[in-house]
C-alpha cells in the first residue's frame, strides 16, 4: 500500500477543497454577514494548512499505483472531503450539532439531498451556495476534478485510470481517448456545458440569478437541495419543465455525448441503457399521470397537470436527485410503488445519477434469462450482450457480487436505524433514499419533511449509507477490511 502517494492526493484534494469555498465566503462578505464569512475563513485557512503540512512531509513519493490504492484513496478522500466541508457549517453555527453538519455536508458531496434542515431559508447566502455547490463538486468528483485540472500521480501514468474507476459511477466506466487526463477534461467539458446551459435557461424564466446557479447545481449535480422551504413548488411551471429537463439530461450516461460530439448517431441510438432508461420514464410518467388524475381529481383537475407532476416527480426520482413540486406521499400506493422502484433502480452508468444503475438492471435480467435457459441445456454456450458486444464475465460477477452486498447493507442499516422507533415505511425508505442517493423518502421523510427526526447513531448509518451508495459499496468497504492495511511480504 503506497501509503505516501494516498496521503498526497488527499492533500491535493484538501487544497482543492479550500479553493472552491472561497466563492461561499466572497458571498457572505458581500451580504455583510462576517459570521459566515470567518467560518469559511477559519476553515479555509485550516484545510489549506493541513494539505500543505502533508505535501511538505511527501514530496518524494514512489508512484506505483493500482486498483487497491485507488479504491482506498477515494474512499478516504470523500470521507475527509466531508468532515472538513462540515466546518462552515458548524463554526457558524447554522447548524449547530457537528454530527448533523456532517451529515449534511456528506449528502452534499454524495449528491443525496437529505437534510436535517426544516428552514432553510433561515440560512445565509453563503451558507446555502456552499451547500448547493456541494452537489456539483460531487456529481463528477473531486478527483475527476483533480485529474482535469492535474495528472495526480503522473502525466503519463495509467494510474490515473483507477481513480476514475473508483469514483465514477457504473460497473464499467472507461475512458474516451488513451491518455486519462483528456478523458477528464472531456467529462468536465461537458458537465460544465450542459451546467450553464441549465442556468441560461432558469434564468430566462425569470428566476434570480442567485437562486438560478443553486438550482443548476443541484440539477446538474442530481442532488435536489434547494433554496426553498417548498423546494421548487413555488416555481413556474416553465422553471420546473426546465429542471425536469435537465435532470433527465443528467441521468444520462455521459459517453453518450461524446458520441454525439463524434457524431456517431447510429451509436446513440442503439445504446440498450439509452433506450430502457428513456422506455422506464416515459412508462412511469404515463402510469403515475393516470393513477393520480383518476384517484385524486380534486388535486389534478386536468390529465395535463397530472402529466406535469408525473413526469417531474419520476424525472427527480429516477435520477436520484430529490427536488419536489408537491408532497408525493399523498399519491396512491400504486404511484408510491413505482417510485421506490425506480429509487433502487436509478440512472445511467456514467451519469451524475445514483441507484443501482439502468445496465445493472439489464444485466441482471439477462443473466436470469441465461441462467434458466442453461438449466434446460446446461450444454448450451450462452454470452451476455450488450450493444451487440459480449459482455466480460468479471463484470457479470461483479453485478451480481454487487447486488449480493447492495442487500445486505440495506438490511443491516434498515435493523440499526429501526432503533430509534420510527415507522417500518419511513426507516425503509430513508435506507433506500439515503442508500441510493436519493434524498426524500416516504412518511416522516418524505418530500415535505427531514431527517432531523433521527437520532446521531442512525444519522452516522446513514451518511454512510450515502458514502456507500455513491461510491458504488467497495471504496468504503475497503477501508474497513483488515487486509487492506496488513503489510504484505
Amino acid at each position: 500500500m503506497n501509503i505516501k502517494l494516498i496521503s498526497r492526493i488527499i492533500a491535493m484534494i484538501l487544497l482543492a477543497e479550500s479553493v472552491l469555498m472561497l466563492p461561499s465566503m466572497f458571498i457572505a462578505i458581500s451580504d455583510g454577514d462576517m459570521k459566515v464569512a470567518h467560518s469559511f475563513m477559519i476553515t479555509i485557512v485550516l484545510v489549506a494548512a493541513i494539505g500543505l503540512i502533508v505535501l511538505k512531509f511527501v514530496k518524494n513519493t514512489r508512484k506505483d499505483f493500482y486498483a487497491q490504492e485507488g479504491l482506498v484513496t477515494t474512499g478516504l478522500s470523500w470521507i475527509v472531503m466531508s468532515l472538513f466541508g462540515a466546518l462552515p457549517f458548524f463554526i457558524s453555527k447554522q447548524i449547530p450539532n457537528y454530527i448533523n453538519a456532517v451529515f449534511e455536508t456528506v449528502s452534499g458531496f454524495t449528491t443525496t439531498g437529505a437534510s436535517i434542515l426544516g428552514d432553510v431559508e433561515s440560512l445565509s447566502r453563503g451558507i446555502l451556495f456552499w451547500r448547493s455547490f456541494t452537489h456539483w463538486i460531487g456529481g463528477m468528483g473531486m478527483l475527476v476534478f483533480l485529474l482535469a485540472v492535474i495528472p495526480v500521480i503522473g502525466k503519463n501514468s495509467g494510474s490515473n485510470v483507477y481513480l476514475l474507476r473508483a469514483e465514477s459511477p457504473g460497473p464499467s466506466p472507461g475512458k474516451f481517448t488513451p491518455k486519462i487526463h483528456h478523458t477528464a477534461l472531456i467529462l468536465y467539458g461537458i458537465y460544465f456545458a450542459l451546467t450553464f446551459l441549465c442556468f441560461c435557461f432558469l434564468l430566462a424564466g425569470g428566476m434570480p440569478v442567485f437562486d438560478s446557479m443553486c438550482t443548476a447545481f443541484g440539477t446538474a449535480g442530481t442532488g435536489g437541495f434547494g433554496v426553498k422551504n417548498t423546494s421548487l413548488a413555488g416555481y413556474s411551471a416553465y422553471l420546473q419543465n426546465v429542471t425536469t429537463v435537465f435532470m433527465l439530461l443528467f441521468g444520462v450516461n455521459f459517453n453518450i455525448y461524446y458520441l454525439l460530439i463524434l457524431r456517431k448517431f447510429s451509436s446513440v441510438f442503439k445504446d440498450e441503457e439509452l433506450r430502457a432508461y428513456i422506455f422506464l420514464v416515459f412508462l412511469s410518467v404515463v402510469s403515475i399521470s393516470l393513477n393520480i388524475y383518476v384517484s385524486m381529481p380534486e388535486t389534478y383537475g386536468t390529465f395535463r397537470s397530472a402529466l406535469h407532476e408525473a413526469a417531474f416527480q419520476v424525472s427527480s426520482i429516477m435520477t436520484t436527485t430529490g427536488f419536489s413540486t408537491c408532497d408525493f406521499d399523498l399519491w396512491p400506493s400504486f404511484s408510491k410503488s413505482i417510485l421506490l422502484v425506480l429509487m433502487c433502480v436509478g440512472a445511467c452508468a456514467g451519469s451524475t445519477g445514483g441507484g443501482m444503475k439502468v445496465i445493472r438492471i439489464s444485466l441482471l435480467f439477462k443473466s436470469i434469462k441465461r441462467n434458466t435457459i442453461k438449466a434446460i441445456h446446461p450444454r448450451q454456450v450462452w454470452a451476455i450482450q450488450v450493444n451487440e458486444r459480449v459482455v466480460d464475465e468479471k463484470i457479470i460477477n461483479g453485478t451480481h457480487a454487487y447486488l449480493s452486498v447492495y442487500c445486505s447493507i440495506c438490511l443491516i442499516s434498515f435493523l440499526l436505524i429501526s432503533l430509534d422507533g420510527l415507522t417500518t415505511g419511513t426507516n425503509l425508505s430513508a435506507v433506500l433514499a439515503c442508500f441510493n442517493n436519493i434524498g426524500p423518502g416516504i412518511e416522516l421523510v418524505g418530500a415535505s419533511r427531514n431527517y432531523s427526526v433521527y437520532g446521531a447513531f442512525s444519522k452516522i448509518i446513514l451518511s454512510l449509507d450515502m458514502l456507500l451508495g455513491r461510491l458504488e459499496i467497495f471504496p468504503i468497504l475497503l477501508l474497513f477490511n483488515f487486509n487492506t492495511w496488513k503489510r504484505h511480504g
